[in-house]
C-alpha cells in the first residue's frame, strides 16, 4: 500500500535505456480523461526525458479500458513498436461492472504479452473513488504513467539483451 506523502514515481534516467532510437506506443482510454491524460503525460514526459523523439511516440485512444485490449493487439500487429503502454482507469462503482472490467484488462493485457514478443505495459488504475486515482495521476502518489514508462523502458532493455 502507498504511503500519503511518498513519490512512488522517481526513476534514475542512468539506470534506463537510451529511448532515441525506441518507437513506443501508447493506448489510452478515453473514459476517466481527466486520470488518463495525466497518465499520458507522466509516461509521455518520461519517453522524451529518456531521449525519445516525439514522432516516436504514438497514441492511439479507445473508448474505455476494456477496448485496451483490442487496442492495444492491433498495436502490436503493426509491427512497428518497441514496446506498447496501456492506459486506462476503472474507478469502483455500486455493480459488479467494475470486477469483471478489472479482470477482463488484467488478463488481456497478460495475453498480449504472452503473444507477442514485445513488451505492453499495464498501466490501468483501479481505484475506490476518484480521489485515489487523482493521487495516483500526477498527485501525491505520483504518476502510474510515469512508472510505466520506466517499466516499458526497462522490458525493452531486457529484451533487446535476451
Amino acid at each position: 500500500m502507498a504511503t500519503a506523502n511518498k513519490n512512488l514515481s522517481e526513476y534514475n534516467k542512468a539506470d534506463l535505456i537510451d529511448a532515441r532510437n525506441l518507437k513506443i506506443g501508447l493506448v489510452v482510454s478515453e473514459w476517466n480523461d481527466k486520470i488518463t491524460n495525466g497518465l499520458f503525460q507522466g509516461a509521455y514526459d518520461v519517453l522524451i526525458d529518456c531521449g525519445a523523439l516525439p514522432e516516436n511516440i504514438v497514441r492511439w485512444n479507445v473508448p474505455g479500458s476494456f477496448e485496451l485490449i483490442f487496442g492495444s493487439k492491433k498495436m502490436h500487429e503493426t509491427k512497428q513498436f518497441d514496446a506498447v503502454i496501456a492506459i486506462g482507469c476503472v474507478i469502483q462503482g455500486e455493480t459488479k461492472h467494475f470486477d469483471f472490467v478489472c479482470e477482463g484488462v488484467t488478463q488481456g493485457i497478460k495475453d498480449l504479452n504472452i503473444k507477442y514478443d514485445i513488451p505492453t505495459i499495464f498501466c490501468v488504475l483501479t481505484d475506490n473513488n476518484e480521489q485515489q486515482s487523482i493521487d495516483r495521476s500526477g498527485g501525491v502518489h505520483g504518476n502510474k504513467g510515469t512508472e510505466a514508462a520506466v517499466a516499458a523502458l526497462k522490458m525493452i532493455a531486457l529484451n533487446k539483451n535476451i
